[in-house]
């Protein structure tokens, strides 16, 4: 497969919840099974990469339309799966496994693809590719990501300031809970002070935070109201799998990493050394290079198809699928993890 056709093979993970939730039986988990264990599974005998493109290739990649679109697509595959998922759900005769495996399989699009796509079309300058971040962001009903990730997260990284950096320790349910709700909090907070400086009142429509919850608010009863109240509360629970998903990545992007402080209390800038890597090629494809972490928080307006490896970054054991089901077992990440955090640590001391 071409270096840039590679990129074809992420559809595989929305086509197989598509199957999933067409034919049901031992297909329903659809998108599970590609992500949590094909994915781990050929990544743990399949090399990793750690080539950089030339400097011509990445002019080339850079200035193809082709990779935007690949992104662009994933809005009427999400959406289109959400509904056909409702309308599978609302003709009924499923079973209990099969409609907890569907949810999940949605779920896990909603997140992996939904919220990362939107991920990388939020931090354009492009105020057309920013919406399109906004509309990816709806069903997860994750829309102040946009502000928090952006203006809170990028300049917090490593810090206790970031709800979003996991710490030493702390296991993923905990953050779970301290990530989702602080970061809504930071959101209302980062919007509140951005109009207070332009000396408009926070209960403008001007206020982004307002107007997401509004149109949170409207999806789910624009659901109840063509579907079911019922249909309302599973769009809800992909949403909340699809956020769920996020975190978990969010969990293992930055474990245990900090960012030095100095005398007057100014943190060290943002560094390739303060996020976790990994190389596996597999991953890389199906999360439009995010597990190039490093280079993303380097220059967050760098486009996903020209991320770099740095020598200098810290690389997990394992590809990002496979962290994160290890993550799920709090033991076992902190006896993997917590020695790589020690000997990362070290290694960036004597360095």
């Amino acid at each position: 497969m071409g270096s840039d056709s590679k990129y074809l093979a992420a559809y595989l993970a929305p086509l197989a919840a598509f199957i999933g939730v067409y034919y049901g039986g031992y297909l329903s988990p659809g998108s599970f099974y590609v992500a949590f264990v094909f994915i781990p599974l050929f990544e743990t005998f399949l090399p990793r990469s750690s080539q950089n493109l030339s400097n011509y290739e990445e002019e080339r990649r850079l200035n193809s339309k082709v990779f935007d679109w690949l992104l662009y697509s994933h809005l009427p595959i999400l959406f289109g799966l959400i509904i056909f998922y409702f309308v599978r759900l609302d003709a009924g005769g499923l079973s209990g496994g099969e409609i907890a495996w569907m949810t999940v399989s949605v779920g896990i699009i909603v997140g992996s693809f939904g919220i990362n796509i939107a991920h990388e079309l939020g931090h354009r300058t492009n105020k057309k590719e920013q919406t399109l971040s906004k509309i990816l962001l709806l069903p997860a009903l994750y829309m102040h990501f946009f502000i928090e990730h952006n203006r809170g997260h990028h300049l917090n990284i490593g810090t206790p300031e970031d709800p979003a950096t996991s710490r030493l320790g702390e296991n993923v349910y905990q953050f779970f809970i301290r990530s989702v709700t602080l970061s809504w909090l930071n959101a209302w907070a980062l919007e509140n002070k951005r109009l207070k400086k332009r000396g408009i009142s926070k209960w403008s429509f001007q206020n982004e935070m307002l107007v997401f919850q509004i149109i949170q608010i409207l999806y789910l009863a624009i659901i109840a109201i063509v579907f079911s109240p019922k249909i309302m509360l599973f769009a809800i629970l992909i949403g909340v799998i699809g956020f769920l998903t996020l975190e978990l990545v969010n969990y293992i992007e930055h474990y245990g990493l900090v960012r030095k402080q100095n005398e007057s209390g100014r943190y060290e800038r943002v560094l390739p050394k303060h996020s976790w890597n990994s190389n596996h090629e597999l991953g890389r494809i199906f999360l439009y290079e995010l597990s190039r972490h490093s280079d993303h928080h380097f220059k967050s307006t760098r486009k996903y198809q020209v991320l770099r490896h740095f020598q200098d970054s810290p690389q997990l054991p394992l590809g990002y699928p496979a962290s994160m089901l290890l993550s799920l077992i709090p033991p076992l990440w902190f006896k993997v993890m917590n020695k790589e955090v020690e000997k990362w640590n070290l290694m960036a001391e004597t360095n």
